[in-house]
């Protein structure tokens, strides 16, 4: 099973960061957030990933293009360019796809456009700037266990974000955005999915938060999966702080690796 990860937009609340990298490169602990979300994924067995990319793309196809290099001593021969590696770090074995989605293209679009890499088959889907502790096979075993075409990870609402009606069974009923004054269970990201929920996705201009997800719950195909632990984004330069903080202390809840 593939995990997708949405890793292109502008973040624009961060420019402090964004302004020179994409958001999934802006580094906690030294390494790239995105990498931290690949790790969480990895620890349940997931190492198979496709990047829709956007924003300074060419970025993230370059830190996973050296990251060999990176990671090692090498003799190089200028003349040639031939380099010869001096040490093997023993790294992620990890199977990496990365697709430039446009740079105005809305998270919907984008995974609309990398449907054909996942050959009709079951897949994850997250954001690239978000983690948690949470159990990634767990999460598929529950998407199997009730055969509706969508998971979404809920977790509670820390402030202002859109709002999950959780029904009995822990069908969502109802996907609203951004309420003015109303707490509960948020998208928390870390969604499950069955091939056929591209069909609820119109082109580039689709916005997967709005249409697609609010069109699953009213057709009864959405289904909330509860995540009591840790879940933080990073989407400002304060949420940055504090998980670099997190970090630097060595209890980081989302290293689950």
């Amino acid at each position: 099973m593939k995990a997708v990860i949405l890793a292109g937009g502008l973040g624009t609340r961060l420019s402090e960061e964004t302004d020179l990298r994409p958001k999934p490169l802006v580094e906690i602990g030294g390494r790239p957030i995105l990498w931290h979300v690949m790790k969480i994924y990895a620890a349940s067995g997931f190492d198979e990933f496709v990047i829709c990319g956007g924003y300074k793309a060419s970025m993230i196809k370059h830190y996973f293009a050296n990251y060999f290099l990176e990671a090692n001593d090498v003799e190089i021969t200028t003349a040639t360019g031939q380099i010869r590696y001096l040490t093997s770090q023993p790294l992620e074995n990890w199977k990496i796809t990365i697709v430039d989605t446009g740079l105005q293209t809305m998270t919907g679009g984008r995974l609309k456009r990398v449907a054909p890499l996942l050959q009709g088959t079951t897949f994850c889907l997250t954001y690239g700037d978000g983690v948690s502790d949470i159990d990634i096979r767990k999460l598929v075993e529950f998407h199997k266990s009730h055969g509706r075409l969508a998971t979404v990870t809920a977790v509670p609402s820390p402030g202002r974000f859109g709002i999950l009606d959780i029904g009995q069974g822990s069908g969502v009923s109802r996907f609203h955005e951004k309420p003015e004054a109303e707490m509960g269970w948020i998208n928390g990201g870390f969604f499950v999915l069955e091939p056929d929920v591209m069909d609820f996705i119109g082109g580039d201009d689709t916005n997967w938060e709005q249409g697609p997800l609010q069109s699953l719950a009213a057709a009864g195909q959405l289904m909330a999966f509860r995540h009591f632990g840790f879940w933080k984004p990073m989407d400002t330069l304060r949420d940055k702080r504090e998980l670099e903080g997190l970090w630097s202390s060595g209890a980081s809840p989302w290293k689950v690796w």
